[in-house]
């Protein structure tokens, strides 16, 4: 471990120039004290490492050093691939190494692409959450992680809305949606998605499973996806709605939201328009609908429109 933490240092100071000990304590998780016991044994093993004393001062190495100790672990390698999230990555395990891993990129690259790669990095960033909402959290997601990893059977006890049920998954892939992980498995002679949340156990095996030729789990998420909004968006609501409404509909409805927008009628003298709102069953609907207030009123089909006229006269009374 030490040999990592000192390997960091060095290419800390290498990326970035001039850093004080608690600069380098806070990037590296250790004490102040630690930090400098590292930085004399790098200069004892004749690495050019000076500290500058003063408000300015702080560890630098020699104009024009540069190491080249900048080969990646495999679980560097691996954690590569989730260098826009580091969020994701450690709540895979493998935060500490997607660290080190960009570290050593950024050492190995020339000065000035070292300098573009720094800048991206200031000026983009992925944050995988919705909005409002903290990531869910998934206690049991290394568990699956390493699974589907090491293409292993997974035992799970899983909670759905049907009750609870207990199942072999051969892992296929992971998916973060929304600040959401699902499991991809198959299960039964079917591959299915799972929500790593509702898993109240799950327990690894040393059971090889084998991958499906040709299974592809972008594609798969795709069209997962599209078959999940069919499936749901259960019926059309004919709405009327106000210029205020129709600028709600895509924030509130998504897609859906917006391909109303797209076919909305001719607007009257007062800017309100008729659109087509694909929407859930009608209780979800009911709710949903009522969110619009006053910027909206149901034209059909009529036992949505008295479902809403229903909890509207409902609430009316309750907060009369």
């Amino acid at each position: 471990m030490r040999a990592d933490r000192l390997l960091a240092l060095l290419l800390l100071l290498q990326n970035r120039g001039r850093m004080t000990a608690p600069e380098l304590a806070a990037e590296l998780e250790v004490s102040v004290r630690t930090v400098y016991r590292d930085a004399e044994a790098l200069a004892a093993s004749g690495v050019p490492l000076y500290a500058e004393r003063g408000p300015a001062g702080g560890f630098r190495l020699l104009d024009g050093y540069r190491t080249r100790l900048t080969g990646l672990t495999d679980d560097e390698a691996d954690s590569l691939a989730l260098a826009g999230m580091p969020g994701a990555a450690a709540e895979l395990g493998l935060g500490a190494e997607l660290a080190t891993a960009q570290l050593k990129l950024a050492a190995a690259l020339p000065a000035g692409l070292g300098e573009r790669s720094r800048r991206i990095q200031e000026r983009f960033h992925l944050d995988a959450a919705a909005w409002f909402r903290t990531a869910e959290p998934a206690p049991l997601l290394a568990v699956a992680a390493d699974a589907v990893w090491r293409q292993r059977v997974l035992r799970a006890h899983y909670r759905r809305w049907g009750g609870e049920v207990r199942r072999e998954l051969h892992p296929l892939g992971l998916v973060l949606k929304a600040g959401i992980w699902y499991l991809v498995a198959a299960a039964d002679g079917d591959v299915r998605t799972y929500r790593v949340s509702r898993f109240l156990a799950v327990t690894g095996t040393q059971e090889p499973c084998e991958r499906p030729g040709g299974f592809d789990l972008v594609a798969y998420w795709e069209a997962s996806s599209r078959g999940l909004e069919a499936r749901v968006l259960q019926g059309t609501a004919r709405l009327r709605v106000s210029p205020a409404g129709r600028r709600l509909l895509p924030a509130m409805f998504g897609a859906a939201g917006a391909r109303a927008v797209e076919g909305a009628g001719e607007a009257d003298a007062d800017g309100w328009a008729e659109v087509d709102l694909d929407v859930e069953g009608l209780p979800v609907a009911v709710g949903d609908i009522l969110r619009l207030g006053l910027e909206a009123e149901v034209l059909g089909p009529p036992e949505l429109r008295a479902e809403v006229a229903r909890s509207v006269t409902g609430l009316a009374q309750r907060y009369a």
